[in-house]
């Protein structure tokens, strides 16, 4: 996935459980639209994943067409949510996390902090 212009992409969800990765272009549409309750002729990627979790398809509106991308891994596994129903926003980090067979949500992590203003 690393063809796609990040840039021209406004979002990226991922549809948690289990898709049946036969499932085509018109398939993946109707799960965005009927399931996920979201626009799948947006400029957002869509990512599925099925139960083997070694393997994602994601799907792309392209202003005149659908991209869809497939992603197999030779040796290793997606950490893929299983419990959520809604479609997840992943972060960049996120993603990268996703990418690289880690964990979107990390157990230990170092948080932003905001200072309180001092008057």
């Amino acid at each position: 996935m690393k063809l796609l212009d990040y840039a021209k992409i406004d979002a990226i969800y991922i549809a948690p459980g289990y898709t049946d990765l036969r499932k085509g272009i018109d398939g993946l549409a109707m799960i965005v639209q009927n399931q996920l309750k979201l626009n799948p002729f947006s400029s957002t990627l869509f990512l599925f994943c099925g139960r083997r979790t070694s393997k994602i398809k994601g799907l792309l509106w392209e202003g005149d067409g659908f991209l869809l991308l497939n992603k197999a891994l030779v040796d290793g596994k997606f950490q893929w949510p299983r419990t959520e129903s809604e479609a997840l926003k992943l972060s960049d980090q996120q993603i990268r996390w996703l990418l690289e067979g880690l964990s979107i949500f990390q157990k230990q992590s170092i948080h932003t902090v905001r200072p309180k203003t001092v008057v």
